[in-house]
Protein backbone atom coordinates (compact mmCIF):
# COMPACT_ATOMS: atom_id res chain seq x y z
CA UNK A 1 0.00 0.00 0.00
CA UNK A 2 2.79 2.67 0.81
CA UNK A 3 4.23 1.46 -2.35
CA UNK A 4 1.12 2.51 -4.19
CA UNK A 5 0.70 5.84 -2.47
CA UNK A 6 4.59 6.63 -3.29
CA UNK A 7 3.48 5.88 -6.49
CA UNK A 8 -0.06 7.74 -6.83
CA UNK A 9 2.06 10.82 -5.19
CA UNK A 10 4.79 10.85 -7.90
CA UNK A 11 2.32 10.39 -10.45
CA UNK A 12 0.28 13.56 -9.36
CA UNK A 13 3.76 15.67 -9.19
CA UNK A 14 4.37 14.84 -12.69
CA UNK A 15 0.32 15.87 -13.89
CA UNK A 16 0.97 19.51 -11.82
CA UNK A 17 4.51 19.92 -13.67
CA UNK A 18 2.68 19.05 -17.27
CA UNK A 19 -0.58 21.46 -16.93
CA UNK A 20 2.13 24.23 -15.50
CA UNK A 21 3.72 23.74 -18.89
CA UNK A 22 0.39 23.96 -21.27
CA UNK A 23 -0.42 26.90 -19.50
CA UNK A 24 2.61 29.13 -20.45
CA UNK A 25 2.54 27.45 -24.01
CA UNK A 26 5.35 25.58 -23.66
CA UNK A 27 6.04 21.95 -24.29
CA UNK A 28 8.77 19.42 -22.80
CA UNK A 29 11.65 19.77 -26.05
CA UNK A 30 11.46 23.27 -25.98
CA UNK A 31 9.55 26.30 -27.18
CA UNK A 32 6.64 25.83 -29.98
CA UNK A 33 5.44 29.32 -30.04
CA UNK A 34 4.99 31.03 -33.48
CA UNK A 35 7.86 33.01 -34.48
CA UNK A 36 7.64 36.97 -33.78
CA UNK A 37 7.59 38.97 -37.31
CA UNK A 38 10.97 40.57 -36.48
CA UNK A 39 12.30 36.37 -36.06
CA UNK A 40 10.91 35.49 -39.50
CA UNK A 41 12.16 38.89 -41.27
CA UNK A 42 15.72 37.99 -39.36
CA UNK A 43 15.74 33.85 -40.36
CA UNK A 44 13.75 33.55 -43.67
CA UNK A 45 14.71 33.98 -47.04
CA UNK A 46 18.11 33.35 -49.22
CA UNK A 47 21.55 34.44 -47.34
CA UNK A 48 21.98 37.36 -49.59
CA UNK A 49 21.27 40.97 -50.27
CA UNK A 50 20.39 41.97 -54.44
CA UNK A 51 20.41 45.27 -55.51
CA UNK A 52 18.88 46.73 -58.67
CA UNK A 53 21.94 48.42 -60.58
CA UNK A 54 22.20 51.88 -60.72
CA UNK A 55 21.38 53.16 -64.32
CA UNK A 56 21.69 56.90 -63.51
CA UNK A 57 25.03 56.68 -65.60
CA UNK A 58 26.33 58.24 -67.83
CA UNK A 59 27.52 54.82 -70.03
CA UNK A 60 29.72 55.36 -72.91
CA UNK A 61 30.90 53.59 -75.50
CA UNK A 62 34.16 54.94 -77.48
CA UNK A 63 33.64 58.52 -76.68
CA UNK A 64 29.44 58.51 -77.36
CA UNK A 65 27.08 58.50 -74.16
CA UNK A 66 24.00 55.84 -74.39
CA UNK A 67 20.53 57.43 -74.54
CA UNK A 68 19.47 56.44 -71.27
CA UNK A 69 16.56 59.25 -71.66
CA UNK A 70 15.33 56.23 -73.72
CA UNK A 71 13.18 53.52 -72.11
CA UNK A 72 14.12 50.74 -74.04
CA UNK A 73 17.71 51.71 -73.93
CA UNK A 74 17.62 52.15 -70.74
CA UNK A 75 16.12 48.24 -70.31
CA UNK A 76 18.70 46.62 -72.44
CA UNK A 77 21.46 48.26 -70.64
CA UNK A 78 19.95 46.96 -67.84
CA UNK A 79 19.67 43.04 -69.16
CA UNK A 80 23.20 43.20 -69.79
CA UNK A 81 24.35 44.43 -66.55
CA UNK A 82 22.24 42.19 -64.60
CA UNK A 83 22.87 39.46 -67.14
CA UNK A 84 27.30 39.82 -66.33
CA UNK A 85 26.92 40.96 -62.89
CA UNK A 86 25.45 37.87 -61.69
CA UNK A 87 26.99 35.53 -63.91
CA UNK A 88 29.82 35.20 -61.76
CA UNK A 89 32.38 32.22 -62.97
CA UNK A 90 32.31 33.74 -66.31
CA UNK A 91 32.69 37.76 -64.90
CA UNK A 92 35.28 36.73 -62.67
CA UNK A 93 37.33 34.84 -65.31
CA UNK A 94 37.16 37.79 -67.18
CA UNK A 95 38.55 40.38 -64.15
CA UNK A 96 41.69 37.51 -63.94
CA UNK A 97 42.43 37.20 -67.59
CA UNK A 98 42.66 40.88 -68.22
CA UNK A 99 46.20 41.33 -67.06
CA UNK A 100 47.38 38.80 -69.37
CA UNK A 101 45.46 39.97 -72.89
CA UNK A 102 44.37 43.67 -72.08
CA UNK A 103 48.35 45.19 -72.30
CA UNK A 104 49.03 43.43 -75.82
CA UNK A 105 45.59 44.69 -77.08
CA UNK A 106 45.92 48.14 -75.47
CA UNK A 107 48.79 49.03 -76.95
CA UNK A 108 47.87 47.65 -80.60
CA UNK A 109 44.87 49.49 -80.38
CA UNK A 110 46.33 52.50 -79.95
CA UNK A 111 49.02 52.41 -82.05
CA UNK A 112 46.32 51.28 -84.68
CA UNK A 113 43.90 54.91 -83.71
CA UNK A 114 41.28 52.31 -82.92
CA UNK A 115 39.50 53.40 -79.28
CA UNK A 116 40.60 52.21 -76.51
CA UNK A 117 37.10 50.89 -75.50
CA UNK A 118 37.25 48.61 -78.42
CA UNK A 119 39.27 45.92 -76.18
CA UNK A 120 35.91 45.06 -74.71
CA UNK A 121 34.58 43.94 -78.03
CA UNK A 122 36.99 40.86 -77.88
CA UNK A 123 36.09 40.29 -74.37
CA UNK A 124 32.67 40.06 -75.35
CA UNK A 125 33.33 37.90 -78.21
CA UNK A 126 35.76 35.11 -76.69
CA UNK A 127 36.09 35.76 -72.74
CA UNK A 128 39.51 37.21 -73.44
CA UNK A 129 40.47 33.06 -74.10
CA UNK A 130 41.13 31.49 -77.15
CA UNK A 131 37.75 30.00 -78.05
CA UNK A 132 36.33 28.11 -81.20
CA UNK A 133 32.89 28.86 -81.44
CA UNK A 134 30.16 26.61 -83.58
CA UNK A 135 30.63 28.07 -86.38
CA UNK A 136 34.07 27.91 -86.71
CA UNK A 137 35.00 31.58 -85.25
CA UNK A 138 38.35 31.33 -83.66
CA UNK A 139 40.57 33.43 -81.54
CA UNK A 140 40.20 36.54 -78.53
CA UNK A 141 38.55 38.35 -82.09
CA UNK A 142 36.35 35.09 -82.99
CA UNK A 143 37.59 35.76 -86.86
CA UNK A 144 36.15 33.29 -89.54
CA UNK A 145 39.08 32.02 -91.55
CA UNK A 146 37.69 34.32 -94.96
CA UNK A 147 37.95 37.27 -92.90
CA UNK A 148 41.03 36.03 -90.73
CA UNK A 149 42.56 35.34 -94.06
CA UNK A 150 41.22 38.52 -95.89
CA UNK A 151 43.27 40.53 -93.11
CA UNK A 152 46.49 38.95 -93.37
CA UNK A 153 46.49 35.96 -91.17
CA UNK A 154 48.05 32.68 -92.46
CA UNK A 155 45.90 29.92 -91.23
CA UNK A 156 46.24 26.30 -92.55
CA UNK A 157 46.49 22.94 -91.37
CA UNK A 158 49.24 23.96 -89.26
CA UNK A 159 49.00 27.12 -88.76
CA UNK A 160 46.31 29.11 -87.01
CA UNK A 161 47.07 32.67 -86.33
CA UNK A 162 43.70 33.62 -85.44
CA UNK A 163 45.48 32.32 -82.01
CA UNK A 164 48.36 34.96 -82.51
CA UNK A 165 46.98 37.65 -80.06
CA UNK A 166 49.44 40.49 -81.60
CA UNK A 167 48.79 39.53 -85.32
CA UNK A 168 44.80 39.10 -84.84
CA UNK A 169 44.71 42.22 -83.07
CA UNK A 170 45.93 43.69 -85.91
CA UNK A 171 44.21 42.25 -88.18
CA UNK A 172 40.90 43.33 -85.98
CA UNK A 173 41.96 46.84 -85.97
CA UNK A 174 42.24 46.93 -89.64
CA UNK A 175 38.83 45.63 -89.75
CA UNK A 176 37.09 47.76 -87.34
CA UNK A 177 38.83 51.01 -89.11
CA UNK A 178 37.02 49.56 -92.53
CA UNK A 179 34.02 49.78 -91.17
CA UNK A 180 34.46 53.04 -89.30
CA UNK A 181 35.09 54.54 -93.02
CA UNK A 182 32.39 52.99 -93.82
CA UNK A 183 29.35 53.95 -90.91
CA UNK A 184 31.51 57.03 -89.16
CA UNK A 185 30.31 55.65 -85.94
CA UNK A 186 31.69 53.25 -83.67
CA UNK A 187 28.45 52.33 -82.07
CA UNK A 188 27.15 50.86 -85.46
CA UNK A 189 30.84 49.37 -86.34
CA UNK A 190 30.28 47.21 -82.88
CA UNK A 191 27.09 45.87 -84.53
CA UNK A 192 28.73 45.09 -87.75
CA UNK A 193 31.13 43.17 -86.54
CA UNK A 194 28.81 41.21 -85.05
CA UNK A 195 26.13 40.74 -87.88
CA UNK A 196 28.25 41.99 -90.70
CA UNK A 197 28.57 45.20 -92.56
CA UNK A 198 26.46 44.22 -95.17
CA UNK A 199 23.73 43.04 -93.15
CA UNK A 200 23.92 46.16 -90.81
CA UNK A 201 23.02 48.41 -94.36
CA UNK A 202 20.34 46.18 -95.40
CA UNK A 203 18.96 46.90 -92.23
CA UNK A 204 19.32 50.64 -91.59
CA UNK A 205 18.00 50.96 -95.11
CA UNK A 206 15.09 48.94 -94.57
CA UNK A 207 13.82 50.15 -91.39
CA UNK A 208 15.06 53.80 -91.89
CA UNK A 209 16.87 54.19 -89.09
CA UNK A 210 19.69 56.58 -88.35
CA UNK A 211 20.71 55.39 -84.94
CA UNK A 212 21.56 51.86 -83.65
CA UNK A 213 19.37 51.97 -81.03
CA UNK A 214 16.43 52.24 -83.58
CA UNK A 215 16.80 49.06 -85.11
CA UNK A 216 15.01 45.54 -84.41
CA UNK A 217 16.74 43.28 -85.62
CA UNK A 218 18.22 39.73 -84.18
CA UNK A 219 18.33 39.33 -80.50
CA UNK A 220 22.25 38.46 -80.51
CA UNK A 221 22.78 41.62 -82.07
CA UNK A 222 20.19 44.09 -80.39
CA UNK A 223 21.69 43.50 -77.21
CA UNK A 224 25.57 43.15 -78.57
CA UNK A 225 26.64 46.90 -77.96
CA UNK A 226 24.84 46.89 -74.46
CA UNK A 227 26.91 43.42 -73.63
CA UNK A 228 29.97 45.60 -74.64
CA UNK A 229 29.13 48.87 -72.36
CA UNK A 230 28.03 46.58 -69.69
CA UNK A 231 31.64 44.74 -69.63
CA UNK A 232 33.07 47.89 -69.95
CA UNK A 233 31.05 49.08 -66.58
CA UNK A 234 32.26 46.20 -64.60
CA UNK A 235 35.69 45.61 -65.72
CA UNK A 236 36.62 48.96 -64.87
CA UNK A 237 35.19 49.13 -61.96
CA UNK A 238 34.53 45.23 -60.42
CA UNK A 239 34.60 46.39 -56.55
CA UNK A 240 31.43 48.04 -57.57
CA UNK A 241 29.14 45.22 -59.07
CA UNK A 242 30.92 43.00 -55.69
CA UNK A 243 33.77 41.62 -57.54
CA UNK A 244 37.11 42.13 -55.07
CA UNK A 245 40.64 40.10 -55.97
CA UNK A 246 43.35 40.29 -54.45
CA UNK A 247 47.18 40.68 -55.45
CA UNK A 248 48.14 38.07 -57.05
CA UNK A 249 44.39 36.49 -57.46
CA UNK A 250 45.02 37.49 -61.58
CA UNK A 251 46.64 35.67 -64.07
CA UNK A 252 50.14 36.61 -65.37
CA UNK A 253 51.11 38.15 -68.73
CA UNK A 254 52.73 35.15 -70.91
CA UNK A 255 55.65 37.93 -71.54
CA UNK A 256 59.14 36.62 -70.00
CA UNK A 257 60.31 34.76 -73.26
CA UNK A 258 62.81 34.90 -75.54
CA UNK A 259 62.26 34.84 -79.56
CA UNK A 260 63.68 32.21 -81.76
CA UNK A 261 63.33 32.76 -85.49
CA UNK A 262 63.24 29.03 -87.72
CA UNK A 263 63.93 29.72 -91.35
CA UNK A 264 63.79 25.58 -91.93
CA UNK A 265 60.47 23.51 -91.50
CA UNK A 266 60.37 21.55 -88.24
CA UNK A 267 58.56 18.18 -88.35
CA UNK A 268 58.76 17.89 -84.33
CA UNK A 269 57.55 20.60 -82.17
CA UNK A 270 58.01 18.56 -79.23
CA UNK A 271 61.53 17.88 -80.07
CA UNK A 272 61.80 21.35 -80.94
CA UNK A 273 60.88 21.94 -77.34
CA UNK A 274 63.31 19.99 -75.72
CA UNK A 275 66.40 21.32 -77.12
CA UNK A 276 65.25 25.24 -76.48
CA UNK A 277 64.96 23.84 -72.93
CA UNK A 278 61.42 24.12 -72.16
CA UNK A 279 57.59 21.48 -72.76
CA UNK A 280 55.75 20.89 -75.80
CA UNK A 281 53.10 21.89 -73.10
CA UNK A 282 54.22 25.38 -72.61
CA UNK A 283 55.73 25.72 -76.33
CA UNK A 284 52.18 25.50 -76.93
CA UNK A 285 50.90 27.70 -74.51
CA UNK A 286 53.43 30.66 -75.31
CA UNK A 287 52.59 30.00 -79.36
CA UNK A 288 48.29 28.41 -79.65
CA UNK A 289 48.91 29.62 -83.00
CA UNK A 290 50.96 26.42 -83.98
CA UNK A 291 48.18 23.71 -84.19
CA UNK A 292 50.02 20.51 -84.85
CA UNK A 293 52.82 18.68 -83.76
CA UNK A 294 55.05 20.42 -87.08
CA UNK A 295 55.82 23.34 -88.61
CA UNK A 296 56.45 23.75 -92.43
CA UNK A 297 58.04 27.01 -93.18
CA UNK A 298 57.96 27.80 -96.74
CA UNK A 299 60.81 28.66 -98.54
CA UNK A 300 62.53 32.11 -98.36
CA UNK A 301 60.47 32.75 -95.24
CA UNK A 302 60.75 32.55 -91.20
CA UNK A 303 58.54 32.43 -88.40
CA UNK A 304 58.98 33.54 -85.00
CA UNK A 305 58.45 31.00 -81.75
CA UNK A 306 58.20 32.20 -78.38
CA UNK A 307 60.28 30.33 -75.62
CA UNK A 308 59.90 30.92 -71.97
CA UNK A 309 62.34 32.00 -69.64
CA UNK A 310 63.54 30.79 -66.65
CA UNK A 311 60.82 30.02 -63.87
CA UNK A 312 58.17 29.86 -66.48
CA UNK A 313 59.81 26.60 -68.38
Amino acid sequence: MKALLGGIGIGLVFLIFWLVLLSTGREIGGDKREPSTEQVTATSGLPQLVHAIDLSGPFSFAGKELPLDNFDVRERLDLELMRNAYFHRNTLLLLKRQPRYFPTIERILREEGVPDDLKYLAAAESTLTEAVSPAGAKGVWQFMAPTGRAFGLRIDAEVDERFHLEKSTRAAAAYLKDYYRQFGDWHKVAAAYNMGGPNLSKWLERQRAEELYDLDINAETMQYLFRIVALKSIMEDPAAFGYHLEAGQTYPGLDDYRTVVVDTTITNLGDFALRQGTTYRLLKRYNPWLITGQLTVPAGTTMEIRIPNGANR
